[in-house]
């Protein structure tokens, strides 16, 4: 579907292959952590955790990459095609590796599943809550920032992809760092950490009058920002119910995206009348805050027996 977007005559089609492909990609956060979360060992888990969710900084650096050199030349459609080659490499892995050592001992059934879900609908709620902050934090800060970087700092096309290889590169740096911390100081504890240490550098993220500083900022907030998340995939694991944890995890992880989906159009219309430096400054300090309350009033099972049924 990916490689088909590129090929849509029409803005309805693409539309409706983007549709399609939110659809394959919405399976895949949930089953794949608990999978992933399932095989680690718990001392190392938050490590490994940041390894996993820092993926997807992997996959934006390639992304940034892709926009430096593909998109000048080839245009849009191009990178969509290469979007597809990943997919490929997925299917190949998922043949090679085995069900995990956890789901064979539980195997629920429909009535197991039923029962968890009726049980912790409380819990579930909350991890849609957290995971709604979450991506807020997310896109809050990544959505509208290149397009900040062209209209309001002037750069051109290279810088702004220059800058977001930077950025991401600290965004992995971060999930990899504040994952292995979360492991001894705790999932809320690092967690609300980093959120809290991302609203600080707002002022060096977006007022800066050199390039060197913005980019520096840009760096340190995705560092911070991506080190939050970095702990999400062993936190959701271990939080979630046995019986229900690939659904528990890649569900709220979905209905999060869901509510932060309109993040993008938000801070563009709030541009329109107050600026993108006010718009995008002012939302990251309201959302980091938000956040740290959030994951803070929640609670967790830090180093939990995955293989248990309890």
């Amino acid at each position: 579907v990916e490689v088909l977007s590129g090929l849509a005559p029409s803005y309805g089609w693409f539309l409706a292959m983007r549709a399609l492909y939110g659809i394959g990609m919405g399976g895949e956060w949930g089953v794949g952590a608990s999978l992933a979360m399932e095989a680690v060992a718990p001392r190392w888990r938050g490590f490994f955790s940041g390894l996993l969710q820092e993926g997807y900084a992997v996959g934006y650096l390639l992304a940034a990459a892709a926009f430096f050199f593909v998109f000048p030349h080839f245009g849009w459609r191009a990178m969509f095609f290469l979007g597809g080659a990943p997919a490929l490499l997925t299917i190949y892995i998922r043949t090679k590796v085995p069900e995990s050592e956890a789901w064979q001992r539980t195997r629920p059934d429909r009535a197991k599943i039923g029962n968890a879900v009726r049980a912790n609908w409380k819990l579930f709620i909350y991890l849609c809550a957290l995971m709604t902050m979450m991506n807020f934090v997310s896109h809050g800060t990544q959505d509208m920032y290149p397009t900040f970087l062209e209209k309001t700092r002037g750069f051109d096309t290279r810088t702004v992809a220059t800058i977001a290889v930077i950025y991401n590169v600290g965004a992995l740096l971060g999930g990899l760092t504040f994952g292995y911390f979360s492991d001894r100081w705790g999932r809320r504890r690092t967690m609300a950490t980093a959120v809290i240490c991302a609203g600080l550098v707002i002022p060096l993220w977006i007022y800066p009058s050199t390039v060197t500083v913005l980019t520096l900022g840009a760096f340190l907030m995705q560092f911070m920002v991506q080190g939050a998340w970095g702990v999400i995939p062993a936190h959701l694991t271990e939080l979630s119910p046995p019986e229900v944890r690939g659904l528990f995890s890649g569900l709220a992880y979905q209905i999060g995206v869901l509510m932060a989906s309109g993040a993008a159009v938000s801070q563009a219309l709030l541009a329109e009348k107050f600026g993108y430096a006010a718009t995008l400054a002012g939302v990251a300090a309201i959302v980091m805050v938000l956040a740290a309350v959030v994951i803070l009033l929640g609670r967790e099972r830090m180093g939990r027996d995955l293989h248990s049924s309890e």
